[in-house]
């Protein structure tokens, strides 16, 4: 294929979800071969679903999708399935791809040093830290050696040094590559173009040039249709007074007030609709515990893994009301294994007070029951928290969160991954923790509202340990210890 080949046209292609909820709206654009191009949008604005309508898991309503009959089309999805989870690494890439077993750990060879991922084929898939699983998930894909390469979230989970690997693969692929990605730094690195979703038209608009370049075109053209539209309603007033004035008059008079009435009618009609920024979540506050214990948290020992063992390490870490800590460390160190066994009250060398309430952010989300709806799951937060248990309260947490009428009625499992992070963090507003306990809190979260939990976060007046790879994010938090597990 020419690099100047269209491998991918979508024509007029609308979809929905049941009879009311409007994904895409007569959306066109095109993916010419070796493009690199960022998919972004509001969470919940359905950027996964022209994934799976570019590899045909699903079919449009309306409209045409062209694929060149020639392409090779993978994806790496954020998450490994559950079932895949008791897997061993080799027999996870037969499942995926079905070729000769000493051809499968040839190319396993080649793709798992692309990625900087190494462990023996006997390894099981659910002994891999979350950012390990990013780097499997990416290998899987690479299998197949396509020439359109879709990456949903390829960054999350992935520490600094995974994410520096990742651009640098990226850059270097000479294929055709589509990145659905908040991290607006890891896209401007590589990409050359971006296909924006546009959650209120249900469309998409594409533009040329990195996430920057298009965030100033953007700016310009909200500035000019401002503009525009302010001369129009200037010139609509004008019109008004002078209709007015000219109705009383009677006689002729009426005759010019009608012209004017058509007038204002015109300039009305060329109003053009401004394009509308995604919503930011607003701010919030996480409440305390009231009764909340004395001593929180004391941890004497801890485990790591190294070399695929784990390895005891002596501590002498306390956590006191009001003190925040952040775990740092490689991936696949044991960070998130340490915080769960935390929030579970299992870790040896761990001691929490009995009374003590835990609000903790799993990454993975698994702490929210995917089969309750949201406000199921909101009101149970709220019931324990045994605090201003009203509908309103409920209702006004979830609505600052951007989880609609319709959102809170909705299962969890139906939701995408970054409405599932909005439920997480509405329901630790309800909970009203004694500790907080957050594992790689900005996964799936739209960048825009990254600003406003961390300011959320930096105020938390009870006891937090805090896990992420993105420096932007914890430099706007207040830390107080740090323990890094490497040491």
């Amino acid at each position: 294929m020419a690099n100047n080949d269209t491998i991918i046209h979508f024509e007029q292609v609308s979809f929905h979800f049941g009879h009311d909820k409007t994904i895409l709206h007569e959306v066109s654009f095109s993916i010419r071969q070796g493009m690199k191009v960022a998919l972004m949008g509001q969470n919940g604005a359905g950027k996964s679903t022209i994934f799976k309508l570019l590899t045909g898991v699903l079919q449009p309503e309306s409209g045409e999708i062209s694929v060149d009959k020639r392409l090779t089309v993978a994806t790496a999805y954020q998450v490994i399935v559950p079932a895949d989870l008791a897997l061993t690494v080799l027999v996870y890439f037969q499942k995926y791809h079905p070729v000769e077993t000493h051809e499968v750990q040839r190319r396993m060879v080649t793709v798992l040093d692309a990625v900087n991922l190494h462990a023996p084929d006997d390894t099981l898939v659910s002994s891999f830290s979350g950012g390990q699983q990013a780097r499997l998930l990416l290998a899987a894909a690479l299998m197949q050696n396509p020439d359109l390469l879709l990456l949903d979230e390829p960054t999350n989970n992935l520490d600094s040094a995974g994410i520096a690997h990742l651009t640098q693969f990226l850059v270097n692929y000479p294929k055709s590559v589509v990145v659905i990605s908040h991290d607006a730094e890891f896209l401007n690195a590589f990409t050359e173009g971006v296909l924006y979703l546009d959650s209120h038209t249900q469309q998409v608009e594409q533009y040329a040039g990195n996430y920057h370049d298009v965030v100033a075109e953007i700016s310009i053209r909200i500035e000019k249709e401002n503009q525009l539209n302010a001369q129009k309603a200037r010139g609509i007033q004008e019109n008004k007074d002078k209709a007015n004035f000219f109705a009383f008059k009677g006689g002729k008079m009426r005759n010019v007030a009608k012209k004017m009435r058509e007038k204002i009618a015109v300039l009305e009609s060329e109003k053009v609709e401004v394009r509308r920024e995604d919503k930011t979540i607003r701010p919030f506050l996480i409440p305390v515990q009231a009764d909340f214990p004395h001593d929180v948290l004391k941890i004497t020992s801890f485990e790591i893994m190294q070399q695929h063992e784990r390895v005891t390490k002596p501590a002498n870490v306390i956590l006191m009301k009001g003190r925040h800590l952040q775990i740092i460390g490689p991936n696949g160190i044991g960070k998130s294994t340490l915080i769960e066994s935390m929030a579970r009250g299992e870790q040896p060398g761990l001691r929490l007070p009995a009374s003590l309430r835990i609000g903790y952010y799993r990454q993975d989300f698994s702490t929210l029951d995917f089969a309750e709806t949201v406000h199921q799951t909101l009101t149970h937060a709220m019931h324990t928290s045994k605090t201003n248990m009203s509908e309103e309260r409920l209702r006004s947490v979830a609505a600052g969160f951007l989880l609609t009428a319709e959102v809170v009625k909705t299962t969890i499992g139906s939701l995408s991954e970054g409405q599932k992070g909005l439920v997480a963090f509405a329901r630790l507003v309800l909970l009203q923790p004694g500790l907080l306990i957050l594992d790689e809190p900005t996964n799936h979260i739209n960048f825009r509202h990254l600003p406003v939990i961390a300011q959320a976060l930096d105020a938390y007046a009870g006891a937090m340990i805090l896990v992420s790879h993105v420096p932007e994010f914890v430099a706007q938090i207040r830390i107080d210890d740090v323990l890094d597990l490497e040491r």
